[in-house]
């Protein structure tokens, strides 16, 4: 054993940090044999390998250890009781693999150390302080800012997941102080993961400075009278307990009585027997022949355990070599792309990605084109960089040197890119396809990595390529504002140096390439292969199509609204100031909230941080079910979003070339499968008011032509009754019934031939709001009724319709077992929040009851768009809007019977032969000159 010392290296690794990454990095994985939980282990285990691999040069450690907190109870829990009380609790499926994660670092003969009452940290801050007395050298393997504390004098810190290190400037960088005053600085700002109070209103900024000022949080508290800012001054004089106490739980501990040396720490070997029977017992086929090829002997064999009928079992993760920017190649001529383009066609599919000078698909220009083949074969080609210097592109003369001329690249790839037999594989590639088609390329067929994680893993996190980059390959890929810049000094990516596009454009392909490879095969392995195939894929070219023809919008019109909405404000700030009292800026929550709450005295005034009562939607809602000026003040809020967001705002959108507007789809943005609008958002037009639907009005048909618009009647009441098996909401479905009328009769016992609108109202806002899991506080809200009176209602409905009520409990139940719900297609959203504790519950559980609802009328209208282009084929029609249930479509004056008898077709039979439903789908129809008229 080798006596620490002088010369010796110490890795510390953060074993949690590791755990939690591992865990939220893969989706769900089971052991074939007995269904045990296994994704956190994968992980852990694939970065242990990782590591190992990457510190086996000449500057490999001496000594390692992987260090993890042991139980929640610590001492800081004795100084503070509720120290680290906001934390959720651990996962249970993560649960059953913590103590697996120990035995797979004692397989790889790693030192694996806890001690009970301290945290990791304070291990880790022990052996750091130890490691540096004895002269030896300390990289601690953590991103967590805590740790930055021990940062100097021979430790560092290493944040894997960037590979970037981190050293006295990078602490200075992050906390504005050295290292020996971090803790200073925490004390003050607090924490609120770990409920560590500090100074109220004092931030990491203002710690810092503070402290640079006074030299040491102690000099501070001694000498606050002095600060001249007299909130400050006071906070710190008051908060004075609270804050000493906030340094001894943010100061780690670095006397741990460890029951250990650092001699205990030295790098072993690890017995191959030992490392892969255990690999083979957690059924790791890739790593455990990875391991086993690198230790020179023979995989054990793992036994085929999955059951008769099943799909086989599947490698856990392909092996890829390291993503090296400075090896991709910049391809500046025929002769350069023409390997490129061969070994495409050989392979039979490629990795694209295009580069441009914005986010506008319908404005930016194309600036070069990058591909993949394999993984870390990746090049970029270059086209429209400008040379260093020029303001204005006049001519070739003013590009870059090292380019292909546009066009010749086009037409070389062009054969490739639109060829059949050859996948093209991309990150959102919905854009790159509307890009490719501007300049006369359509792109086909298509795979795209972020539907694929999204079919996987809605709900579990999002499905950007940075962030996919980071969860599943460890990588953090080059940030783009390193190229571009930000606030006044960005530029265009078109002024960015050709050698540094190089590396981060190809980098893009190669990194889709790779999460493509992973992915492919994990689509039927969670059971989501149809949903990829059938509703997510087939979208896209259908969505680029109709954000590319775009809407007319009339600018008079909105310019009209405008100047009416202006002056319908003007008489409601009349009217509020009226009401109040006095005047006062309606646009102002502070002043809004002196008026209601200190000089009106109305109940229930909350006030927050900055010490201003809150006075959101929300609060207002609640308020204006008893008195008028916050429902004055919530009707001047809807016209104020009005004109700013819509008649002002959608003026700005007109494309100067075709006079039209283009929204843009994001199909991987709601977990239910909903698209979102933006760009503008021409989904959130409000259409519950004369206001809102007047702006409907601005959206036109040119000349020669009508709008048609086909909505969904009711399709959500429709899958309720089908999905909860509900025999009187599907009779009167199948007998075309007013189903909130008859809803009121059956809950209000009105005859149908007595039916008051309000009573219908009534039972058309608890039939919606009950899809949504409303609360009788949000329906007093809505109906602007007593709380008391609501719930009555909602009571009241669920005595009359019990079906319902076991289906939105059997969900709960359904989604608290297996942490996901299920639409009647297939789609899988998870639930990770549902097990949640305090106000997260009740969202989660609603959120839970409505997915299978929501996440099926997004299918059935999905299932409708992908079948529309061939129906509707050889008419004088265009597909135009997607919004909520309804269709938007512009077609030659004549031709609107035709088209609506083809698309109703399609629309009413979108669920079949997948799903038969016990009611009929009904579409209505309308046409006109505007959208207002047609719907």
């Amino acid at each position: 054993m080798t006596q620490f010392g002088k010369g010796c290296h110490l890795h510390l690794i953060d074993g949690s940090a590791f755990i939690f990454r591992a865990y939220h990095a893969l989706p769900p994985l089971t052991r074939k044999s007995d269904g045990l939980p296994i994704g956190a282990v994968s992980g852990f285990c694939n970065m242990l390998q990782k590591y190992v691999e990457d510190n086996a040069g000449p500057d490999a450690p001496t000594h390692v250890a992987v260090i993890f907190d042991k139980g929640s109870h610590t001492f800081r829990n004795d100084l503070y009781d509720l120290y680290k009380a906001n934390r959720e609790e651990m996962p249970e499926d993560l649960r059953p693999q913590i103590p697996l994660t120990r035995k797979a670092t004692e397989a790889f003969n790693i030192a694996c150390k806890e001690m009970e009452g301290y945290e990791a940290d304070d291990i880790i801050a022990t052996l750091a302080v130890q490691a540096r007395e004895a002269g030896g050298r300390v990289t601690i393997i953590s991103s967590d800012k805590d740790l930055m504390q021990l940062v100097g004098d021979g430790v560092e810190m290493l944040d894997a997941m960037k590979n970037r290190r981190i050293d006295r400037d990078g602490v200075f960088e992050k906390f504005g102080v050295w290292p020996d005053r971090v803790v200073d600085v925490q004390a003050l700002a607090g924490d609120s993961v770990d409920n560590v109070p500090g100074a109220p209103g004092i931030g990491i900024k203002t710690a810092a400075l503070l402290i640079n000022e006074f030299g040491s949080l102690e000099d501070l508290l001694e000498r606050a009278d002095e600060i001249k800012q007299p909130k400050r001054r006071q906070t710190l004089i008051d908060k004075r307990e609270q804050i000493e106490l906030s340094k001894k739980l943010v100061q780690l501990d670095c006397e741990t009585p460890l029951d250990f040396t650092l001699d205990d720490l030295e790098v072993k070997e690890p017995d191959a027997e030992v490392l892969l029977g255990f690999l083979t017992e957690m059924e790791f086929r890739t790593l455990t022949k990875r391991i086993a090829d690198s230790l020179g002997t023979e995989p054990p064999v793992i036994p085929d355990t999955t059951p008769e009928g099943a799909n086989p079992p599947e490698d856990d993760a392909p092996e890829l070599p390291p993503i090296d920017p400075e090896k991709y190649a910049w391809v500046k001529s025929a002769e350069d792309l023409a390997p490129w383009i061969g070994a495409a066609y050989q392979r039979g599919w490629v990795a694209v990605d295009t580069e441009t000078t914005g986010l506008n698909e319908m404005a930016c220009d194309l600036v070069g084109i990058s591909l993949c083949i394999e993984p870390g074969q990746a090049c970029y080609i270059p086209l429209a960089h400008r040379a260093a210097g020029t303001d204005d592109l006049f001519g070739s003369e003013d590009l870059a040197e090292g380019q292909m001329p546009m066009q010749a690249a086009l037409d070389a790839l062009k054969p490739l890119l639109e060829d059949p037999a050859v996948m093209k594989i991309g990150q959102n590639m919905k854009y790159d396809a509307k890009i490719f088609a501007r300049y006369g390329v359509q792109i086909a067929p298509i795979d795209d990595t972020m539907l694929m994680s999204y079919a996987m893993n809605a709900g579990l996190h999002t499905h950007g390529m940075d962030a996919l980059s980071e969860r599943y390959l460890s990588h953090s890929p080059i940030p783009i504002k390193e190229l571009l810049g930000s606030g006044k000094s960005q530029i265009t990516f078109d002024r960015v140096p050709i050698a540094d596009a190089v590396k981060y454009a190809a980098e893009d392909a190669d990194i889709t390439l790779r999460l493509w490879q992973i992915f492919k095969p994990q689509l039927h392995r969670a059971h989501v292969t149809r949903v990829y195939e059938g509703l997510e894929r087939p979208l896209v070219p259908v969505l680029a199509e109709m954000e590319m023809a775009g809407v007319q919008v009339d600018r008079d019109t909105l310019s009209r609204m405008s100047n009416a909405f202006s002056q319908k404000m003007a008489q409601l700030e009349a009217e509020i100031h009226e009401l109040a009292g006095e005047t006062f800026n309606v646009g102002s929550p502070k002043q809004l909230g002196e008026i209601l709450f200190d000089k009106m005295g109305i109940e229930g005034g909350k006030k927050g941080k900055t010490g201003a009562y809150a006075t959101g939607a929300d609060v207002l809602e609640d308020l204006a079910t008893e008195h008028e000026l916050p429902a004055r003040v919530l009707d001047w809020r809807q016209l104020s979003k009005l004109k700013s967001t819509y008649t002002d705002a959608l003026q700005e959108h007109i494309n100067k070339e075709t006079g039209r507007v283009h929204t843009s789809y994001v199909i991987a943005g709601a977990n239910t499968g909903r698209l979102a609008s933006t760009d503008p958002n021409l989904q959130n037009i409000p259409v519950r008011s004369e206001e809102g639907r007047r702006i409907r009005e601005a959206f036109v048909a040119p000349e020669g032509k009508t709008l048609v618009s086909l909505d969904y009647s009711q399709i959500e009441l429709r899958i309720l009754a089908h999905m909860a098996d509900i025999d009187a909401l599907k009779q009167a479905f199948r007998e075309g019934q007013d189903i909130h009328a008859m809803t009121a009769s059956e809950m209000f016992n009105v005859p149908m031939e007595e039916m008051t609108p309000e009573i219908r109202r009534q039972a058309k806002a608890i039939n919606f709001g009950v899809i949504y899991g409303i609360s009788g506080f949000g329906l007093a809200r809505n109906l602007r009724i007593p709380r008391k009176e609501a719930q009555d209602f909602i009571d009241r409905y669920f005595e009359r319709f019990p079906g319902i009520k076991t289906y939105m409990d059997d969900t709960v139940a359904f989604a608290k077992d297996n942490k996901r719900v299920e639409t009647l297609f297939g789609r899988v959203i998870h639930t990770p929040e549902i097990a949640a504790k305090g106000p997260r519950a009740g969202f989660a559980k609603r959120a839970a009851i409505n997915a299978p609802i929501q996440g099926t009328a997004a299918d059935i209208i999905r299932r409708a768009m992908i079948r529309m282009p061939e129906a509707i084929e050889g008419l004088p029609a265009t597909m135009l809007l997607q919004v909520h249930d309804e269709l938007l479509f512009e077609v030659e004056a004549g031709a609107e019977d035709e088209l609506i008898a083809a698309a109703r077709k399609v629309m009413e039979g979108a669920a079949e032969p997948v799903v038969k439903l016990d009611v009929p789908l009904v579409v209505d129809a309308g046409q006109g000159g505007s959208w207002a008229e047609a719907h």
